[in-house]
């Protein structure tokens, strides 16, 4: 099980991607949990119920659906409560009973804490490098880029702050701190896989 964390811009998205490919397994992120709580009206209670059922209710999303692609979904301002966030967590914490995956999301490194084979990432970069990859893939001005990072950074920390207790910028919440500045995409992941291969 490995979550990451990653800062609007960072090209977090495209590492955990490709560190999902590299190592054989599913990438879900925020865009995937979002899409079945709104497509389906999700609750706990909801999900409960899906789960009772004999078949695998997970397996049978898969099979019926496809989700979007775009990271940008996640920084679309939304009502976050904690039904929403329970129903969230109860999501992820399936998939991982049910398969080994890259869980890109807000507060997987909380919510899989206690996981025997988890590994926590945060991927972050200067601001100047964000705001021009940011420009470079959305199209936006300088100052537009600005406002979007800055926007999202804090409803992220505000989100974390608030259903885990801690910040997301704490580094003891990770097992890796990656700084994109100087590295590619392809170089974190190989990082990555070191460290993977090499744990006990």
């Amino acid at each position: 099980m490995i979550t990451i964390n990653r800062e609007l811009g960072s090209g977090g998205r495209t590492v955990g991607r490709k560190l999902a490919a590299e190592l054989g397994v599913a990438y879900y992120d925020k865009a995937l949990v979002k899409a079945l709580q709104e497509r389906y009206n999700l609750s706990v209670d909801a999900l409960e119920q899906l789960k009772g059922q004999e078949q695998s209710w997970w397996a049978e999303f898969k099979r019926k659906m496809t989700f979007s692609d775009d990271e940008y979904d996640l920084n679309r301002t939304g009502i976050e409560t904690e039904s929403v966030f329970l129903a969230e967590r109860e999501i992820l914490q399936t998939i991982a009973r049910d398969e080994s995956c890259v869980i890109a999301g807000r507060s997987g490194f909380s919510i899989f804490r206690d996981h025997p084979n988890h590994v926590s990432i945060l991927i972050q970069a200067s601001l100047p490098h964000r705001i021009a990859r940011v420009m470079r893939e959305q199209g936006l001005s300088e100052s537009a880029a600005r406002e979007v990072i800055e926007r999202v950074d804090k409803m992220r920390e505000n989100y974390v702050r608030e259903f885990t207790g801690c910040s997301r910028y704490d580094t003891r919440n990770y097992h890796i701190v990656l700084s994109m500045d100087e590295l590619s995409e392809d170089a974190a992941v190989d990082i990555i896989m070191t460290y993977i291969r090499n744990m006990k």
